[in-house]
């Protein structure tokens, strides 16, 4: 069985899987039972000064049957007493020695990041994360993703944090900004020993139609919210790898943002993340999930011959280009099964209406020289059956996936490579050659 144990900047877990700081690391009892269930770490959620909540504070889009696709709050940092929350953190360390305890932060002026670093210090706790991520609330009191988007203060008071601190020091960044390497790079400038993210993305998910109020309504009004949940992993994972790759972010990455499974898990890793921090799937479906988290990850790494989850992390950085880096040679051509089509026609109206109508039905005429490797097997279906089996003229297809993203049947269309031996040539290759100009443009 491979080893999940990790080492971020000093902090040890027994594995990668924490619990990101939000409603689940509230309070110390959350956290001792999500160990017992067998998180490797938390993220004790935001303390500072107490806040008061709204009522209500969540929303969520649902896709088809998948409820809590995409997920909304407005909530804020802790509602309870900074001395209660220390209490707990030192109880929680001295119970669970071995696993990782990081304590969120935000506050607002340099005396204050002072305090309240010695407090939690005292506490035990194994490091700090700087909340500079917040979308709604703290930002408008000049906190949260307000330090966040300003790189020079991010970088100052990321800087107080590191000058005051024994701990290891993370910073937590919002996606709420252009380009993720800006704050990420500030943040490493300032000492940080850590990179988090993504923190929640800037939204409204749904407007109430009878009291015409967005959601989650609070009386009459309603704010934007943080968006997250599984809607959000594509963002994630881009801006992670964009860290990843970047040579002057050296520090250890967390990687947060609609991670609910084990591949989920795997994903981040292999795009550069050395542990990955859980929310939103937890507050739908309770800390259990965690065990199916490690049993998939563990077969994984296995399955794959790697003794520690180590071996995994930012396999698939180098893999990650600018676009101008890629093969413009490489060619796939998407395959029909005929045996498992079931005559939807969805792939040819896809191809009909937003692509290059490459698809076809029946007897449908192949132009001379063009090949279309299912068709007879195709037509030989559709009489036998009565199906409308589709067939695709690879000379035409661009090999551009949406076929096989609208086909409702399981490896049904296949993308099959079709680069018949053509070197490799990316669009710099076509720059330095003057190539670059494709005919039909301004020039002729």
């Amino acid at each position: 069985m491979a080893d999940l144990s990790i080492n971020f900047a000093g902090i040890s877990a027994p594995n990668p899987f924490w619990l990101a700081s939000a409603p689940p690391t509230n309070t110390g009892e959350q956290i001792m039972r999500a160990f017992d269930h067998g998180w490797g770490g938390a993220v004790w959620k935001t303390l500072g000064e107490p806040i008061v909540d709204t009522s209500s504070r969540f929303g969520a889009i649902s896709v088809g049957n998948e409820r809590m696709a995409g997920f909304s709050n407005i909530e804020l940092i802790t509602d309870r007493p900074l001395e209660v929350n220390l209490r707990e953190i030192r109880e929680c360390k001295r119970r669970y020695p071995k696993h990782a305890v990081i304590v969120s932060l935000m506050v607002e002026s340099r005396d204050d990041w002072r305090e309240i670093i010695h407090r939690v210090e005292d506490t035990g706790a194994d490091g700090l994360e700087l909340n500079f991520g917040c979308p709604h609330g703290m930002c408008e009191r000049g906190m949260g993703s307000a330090v966040g988007q300003e790189p020079e203060v991010l970088k100052i008071v990321a800087g107080w944090a590191v000058e005051f601190s024994k701990l290891p020091v993370l910073v937590k960044l919002t996606p709420n900004i252009g380009d993720i390497t800006v704050p990420g790079v500030a943040a490493a400038e300032a000492g940080a020993h850590g990179l988090s993210l993504i923190n929640t993305i800037k939204s409204i998910v749904g407007v109430d139609l009878d009291r015409m109020v967005p959601h989650p309504v609070v009386g009459a009004r309603s704010t934007n919210g943080g968006y997250c949940g599984p809607a959000v992993k594509p963002i994630a994972l881009h801006m992670v790898a964009a860290l990843a790759r970047d040579p002057r972010v050296s520090v250890p990455i967390s990687g947060i943002g609609g991670i609910a499974t084990w591949r989920d898990a795997a994903e981040f890793i292999a795009l550069g993340c050395t542990s990955v921090q859980v929310c939103t799937a937890v507050m739908h479906y309770g800390f259990r999930i965690v065990g199916d988290m490690i049993d998939g990850l563990s077969n994984f790494l296995d399955e794959k011959g790697m003794k520690s989850v180590n071996e995994l992390r930012g396999l698939a950085v180098p893999a990650y280009s600018e676009w101008g880096d890629l093969d413009l040679n490489y060619k796939v051509a998407a395959a029909v099964d005929p045996k498992k089509c079931i005559g939807c026609d969805l792939c040819l109206v896809a191809c009909r209406d937003s692509s290059v109508n490459c698809i076809h039905i029946g007897e449908h005429p192949l132009p001379a020289g063009h090949r279309a490797p299912s068709r007879e097997a195709a037509n030989a279906r559709a009489k036998e059956t009565g199906i409308k089996v589709t067939w695709v003229d690879w000379d035409e297809c661009t090999g551009c996936n949406l076929c096989s993203h609208v086909c409702p049947v399981p490896g049904c269309i296949t993308m099959v490579d079709d680069t018949r031996g053509k070197p490799f040539e990316s669009w710099n290759d076509r720059i330095a050659k003057g190539t670059d100009k494709v005919p039909g443009g301004l020039h002729g």
